[in-house]
């Protein structure tokens, strides 16, 4: 399989969005974060504190299924951050997907309740977390990094762990993972 796309996936202030955007500059490959892709009532429903849920995400889910595949058959490597905390979530992004590596970014409540208590301008609050690690239901088929490193090893881990396992497609050849 070449990896033609990168799905970022971890509880709320696991770094998806840092990470990933990192990982799409250094790939020189497109970059979407999935909360760009939540309906209004979604977002005002997290604002509230009120936490989402499997009916409130299913047309978001479809939504960023159809974006993935778009990617891929339109040859467009992209990065993608998204919660996917249920396996029943990432079967429906991942369904007919070839060419992508799941990429687990696990970190500990503290960390990520720090993060977001810091973040600004989201409107993902700290309140909600419990409920993220509630529903987080952790792959047994992803490339697992410690969101606790800095973001530049962690680009550094995804790309020698996918280049362990699989071929990386960039324009104009393969990519050194280092």
């Amino acid at each position: 399989m070449t990896i033609q796309f990168f799905l970022l996936m971890g509880v709320a202030g696991c770094g998806k969005t840092t990470v990933g955007r990192a990982l799409a500059e250094r790939l020189g490959w497109a970059f979407y974060d999935a909360d760009d892709y939540h309906p209004a009532e979604n977002v005002a429903k997290m604002a509230a504190g009120i936490p989402l849920t499997d009916e409130d995400r299913a047309g978001w889910l479809e939504r960023l299924h159809a974006l993935i595949l778009e990617c891929l058959r339109n040859d467009r490597p992209a990065v993608l951050a998204c919660s996917a905390l249920k396996e029943q979530y990432r079967r429906v992004l991942l369904a007919e997907a070839e060419g992508v590596q799941l990429v687990y970014l696990r970190a500990g409540y503290d960390v990520c309740r720090q993060r977001l208590a810091e973040r600004r301008g989201h409107y993902m609050p700290v309140s909600l977390l419990a409920s993220q690690f509630e529903a987080l239901e952790e792959p047994a088929e992803a490339l697992v990094m410690d969101a606790s490193l800095g973001v530049d090893e962690i680009v550094g881990q995804i790309l020698t762990g996918a280049a362990a396992s699989n071929s990386l497609l960039e324009q104009g050849g393969e990519i050194e993972p280092g």
